[in-house]
């Protein structure tokens, strides 16, 4: 209204004070960065206050527009922000600063009021041992939580997090972890409703693991056993024939070697786990840890405890189906990209990067240009 303007959170239209000229950045004017210098208003409010009346095309951080933030959004969702610094002209804590603040804003109107099916799992943030724990809404696919940690408080910070966000721990059904103590420990106490479903990929990678570690014994007194470490760790099908006949030659000679015993017990594992039927699984796993107690296979033993152990958990993949994979392989491209850019060390930051790529938030909300 000519010389009066609104001002956020105060009624009416209010009287210019003064003005104050603002640069922003905004989108390339063909290959030449484009700045805007804007004249914008100060109002003084009936208190008496003076308060700076900005454009709505301003973003949500000093010195850009909501276009140029939306296009900084876009690229740092598909690349570094190494990358993305060097081809908008800004530095790399500028495009962070821009990034960090968008998935703030969108986290603080989170809505989580209908997850019900949760996987955990944790991942390294830097050298040593350092570790962030990730939360996704299965059904969504996509991450609804990070903290730093590994431990069962981190349970209780993502029970605290649901309460905060239109959501309650007893909600949540179902819950796929790997067999980490801490994990089991936190689901336990702070989410009372949730079954506990024990990754099948999780299993057979501790009978992979036996399989290794019965042949890194038996090869001190058997040579024949060197060069075969990845012909018996990786999938039969997925070898090249002569891999596949080097380990049929192997199998074959399952009376004399532990080895190849070990092998046939993680398959007939693997194959037990992939039925469907809750029933013949637990009579097949329960007759399993009893032939694998009674062999002299020591590696697989172990194996056979823990899955004693976490029985229920590890059956309840039959109903559920429920993995982590999903967060595994957000994993793997997480740290691909930390490889490649500095400044993911930081658990901020990496809480940022985690978001943008697969957190699916919406920031349309804050920013129309954002779609």
């Amino acid at each position: 209204a000519g010389t009066r303007f609104p001002a956020a959170g105060v009624a009416g239209v209010h009287p210019v004070h003064d003005t104050q000229i603002k640069r922003v950045r905004h989108l390339n004017f063909f290959q030449h960065e484009c700045f805007l210098e804007v004249r914008t208003p100060r109002v003084k409010l009936p208190d008496g206050r003076v308060v700076q009346v900005e454009p709505e095309w301003f973003g949500k951080l000093a010195g850009f527009t909501l276009l140029f933030e939306a296009l900084v959004l876009a690229m740092a969702r598909q690349m570094t922000f190494a990358a993305v610094a060097k081809l908008v002209g800004l530095s790399w804590h500028r495009v962070h600063a821009i990034c960090s603040r968008y998935v703030d804003l969108a986290l603080a109107e989170a809505d989580l009021s209908t997850v019900t099916a949760v996987a955990i799992d944790e991942t390294s943030c830097r050298r040593g041992h350092n570790y962030l724990t990730i939360a996704a809404d299965m059904d969504e696919r996509k991450v609804v939580f990070v903290t730093e940690g590994k431990d069962a408080k981190t349970i209780t910070h993502f029970a605290e997090y649901l309460a905060e966000h239109k959501a309650m721990p007893e909600q949540v059904r179902s819950v796929s972890i790997d067999m980490s103590p801490a994990f089991i420990k936190g689901v336990a106490r702070q989410l009372p409703n949730a079954r506990i479903t024990f990754d099948k990929f999780h299993v057979v990678a501790h009978a992979s693991a036996a399989v290794d570690q019965t042949r890194r014994i038996e090869q001190r007194t058997d040579p024949s056993l060197k060069g075969l470490r990845w012909k018996l760790l990786k999938d039969r099908d997925r070898l090249t024939d002569e891999g596949r006949a080097d380990l049929d030659a192997l199998i074959a000679q399952v009376a004399t070697k532990r080895t190849p015993r070990a092998w046939l017990y993680r398959e007939n594992l693997r194959d037990i786990l992939e039925r469907k039927q809750i029933n013949v699984v637990s009579a097949m796993l329960k007759q399993w840890c009893t032939n694998v107690l009674r062999s002299k296979v020591e590696p697989m033993k172990d194996v056979a405890r823990m899955i004693r152990r976490h029985f229920d958990g590890i059956v309840a993949w039959t109903q559920t189906r429920q993995t982590n994979g999903f967060i595994e392989a957000l994993n793997g491209l997480f740290q691909a990209a930390k490889r490649k850019a500095r400044g993911y060390t930081r658990f901020a930051t990496m809480r940022t990067v985690l978001f943008l790529i697969a957190g699916k938030l919406d920031f349309t909300r804050i920013n129309p240009q954002a779609a």
